[in-house]
């Protein structure tokens, strides 16, 4: 089963632009479901993640918020993998 990678974000956030800009380039390296939920259409994900974004989950799994780094999101990619295989 192919791993899926969530970013949830909003419009306007440039920190989610960094991050959706991360996970693209990720993507050519790594073979994923890359999936994008904007905050702002679920009064339940604004209320859960409203000053967390943008959030990273690997297979439901939240791995990383706000500042939002290649090597953490890498790392967890290769966890899922090792899990994998």
């Amino acid at each position: 089963m192919k791993t899926i990678v969530k970013l949830y974000t909003r419009k306007g956030c440039h920190l989610c632009e960094n991050g959706k800009s991360i996970l693209l380039k990720l993507k050519e390296k790594w073979d994923f479901h890359y999936v994008e939920a904007d905050i702002d259409e679920s009064d339940e994900l604004t209320e859960k993640y409203g000053i967390m974004i943008p959030v990273i989950e690997v297979d439901g799994e939240e791995v990383q918020f706000g500042q939002i780094d290649e090597w953490t999101i890498e790392e967890a990619l290769s966890k899922t993998a090792k899990l994998l295989s």
